[in-house]
């Protein structure tokens, strides 16, 4: 696969996933030789009461560099710099440190997933079809075609206590301050136990106003103070504070603008605008290449399904049964900064975003907290 100056690709030895296998294997359940993550793997040799990872939605190394205090509590705690998968965005990085798998093998591939039981491009979290309120079907889908077992769910039926401290969980906590009370009071009640916990910020604020604005900041800012509070009030607990991405400050461009490309097109473009997949109608890859590569070859690299697959660049374990249906005929994968949209109807307008090939939004921080 050709590489481009900035660019990185994932490194499934050292990424989000083996971080859950370490959690999994430091509570006694067989990783099935998955690896597990030897910067964690340092801090699991010996048992806590709690631990907890914190996952912050596109808290990045380089929106930590960009906004923050070099001797500040995430810079000074920051244990190592580990790898997203690909594409490093939510719904493929937050399954994979939730089982432990990579995306070839969850099948949660992006905000968009092509479905071939349903033939359809479904919105995974939202469940409706793809850019519009429809609902896709009256089950959830991702959930029925591409089950998991999650880490909490492992670890309960070993019979340790775990729990998910979401705004999607039992507990539906509705902003930062609410995730990290409920994580502390539950750290605060009796046993061994494993926490996940996750919030949404800063990513919101980061695709509307850019990687280092001064909204940006303050919500990083925020952020930090409030997570070191925390991890302060902690006893006998590991904390580890994760991303599940980095992010990009990016320009978007269409599909539409450059004529002939839609009309080679099967059905729309599915996974992310910087990750994205193109199914194409028969005898017309050759057009489609040539007209991709014409307009968008400087920004994204255009790789055919098999060499997706060689390339291995959704994990190296084994293959959901349904990945290569899910795979269309090509992917575009960004190396740059734009970000592609099948048509301005479908752009948001974000000034940043995520899911290339990017140092920017490969590289996210492993930072830890152990009272010492």
């Amino acid at each position: 696969m050709e590489q481009r100056q900035g660019t990185m690709l994932p490194d499934y030895d050292n990424s989000l996933p083996c971080l859950a296998n370490s959690v999994l294997r430091h509570f006694g359940i067989d990783t099935k030789g998955r690896k597990t993550l030897a910067a964690a793997d340092r801090f699991l040799d010996r048992e806590y009461k709690n631990v907890v990872v914190i996952l912050l939605d596109a808290l990045g190394k380089n929106i930590i560099d960009g906004n923050l205090e070099a001797d500040g509590f995430f810079a000074t705690h920051t244990e190592t710099v580990i790898s997203s998968v690909f594409p490093p965005t939510t719904v493929a990085a937050t399954t994979s440190v939730q089982c432990g798998l990579e995306p070839v093998s969850h099948g949660w591939l992006g905000w968009d997933n092509y479905y071939p039981p349903i033939d359809k491009n479904v919105e995974v979290f939202t469940n409706k079809l793809t850019g519009t309120n429809i609902s896709a079907a009256d089950y959830y889908v991702a959930g029925h075609f591409c089950p998991y077992e999650n880490v909490v769910e492992s670890i309960r039926k070993t019979g340790f206590a775990a729990h998910l401290v979401t705004p999607f969980s039992e507990l539906h906590p509705v902003s930062d301050k609410g995730v990290l009370r409920h994580t502390l009071r539950l750290c605060n009640e009796p046993g061994r136990k494993y926490i996940y916990s996750y919030w949404r910020e800063p990513d919101g604020t980061i695709h509307r106003y850019g990687c280092f604005s001064k909204e940006t900041a303050k919500v990083v800012r925020n952020l930090e103070r409030r997570v070191q509070a925390f991890c302060e009030k902690t006893e006998d607990t590991l904390v580890f504070v994760t991303a599940d991405h980095g992010h990009k400050d990016t320009k978007t461009l269409h599909l539409s603008d450059v004529p002939g490309i839609s009309d080679c097109l099967l059905r729309g473009p599915s996974i992310e605008p910087r990750a994205m997949n193109f199914f194409v109608k028969s005898g017309k890859a050759r057009e489609f290449a040539e007209r991709f590569q014409e307009a968008y070859g400087e920004d994204f690299i255009l790789l055919t399904k098999e060499e997706v697959i060689e390339s291995r660049l959704f994990g190296s374990g084994p293959e959901h049964t349904l990945f290569r249906g899910m795979l269309g005929d090509y992917l575009a994968v960004a190396t740059g900064d734009k970000a592609l949209f099948a048509k301005p109807g479908e752009d948001p307008g974000f000034k940043a975003m995520h899911a290339g090939l990017t140092k920017e939004e490969m590289q996210i921080p492993l930072i830890v907290y152990n009272g010492k």
